[in-house]
């Protein structure tokens, strides 16, 4: 059972590890991070204050792709909170709405 205020934890699957490592490669390419290895970046490394060290424009511009590329809307901001944590949580947000769908 999830804790409070988190996403519940995916299972490792193949398809789990290959939609974080194609998050992983979109965030440096649509952020243009320079001189960050994708695959050097950990699925549950925060994404904001440490790890990728993201700002509130990183993330608005963030929201906006994952959008686009993923089909999924983030209406709420307590949404955007909880899911722009990590590429874990960003990437069990993407499969719950397929799942859904």
């Amino acid at each position: 059972m999830a804790s409070p205020g988190r996403l519940p934890a995916s299972s490792a699957t193949g398809s789990d590890s290959a939609l974080c490592a194609e998050l992983k490669s979109f965030i440096v390419e649509h952020l243009r991070i320079p001189d960050v290895d994708p695959a050097g970046l950990d699925d549950d490394a925060p994404l904001i204050g440490s790890g990728l060290d993201l700002d509130s424009i990183d993330i608005l511009e963030l929201v906006t792709g994952v959008e686009k590329k993923y089909g999924v809307r983030f209406e709420d901001p307590e949404l955007v909170q909880k899911v722009f944590t990590s590429v874990r949580s960003i990437a069990d947000h993407i499969a719950a709405g397929r799942v859904a769908r």
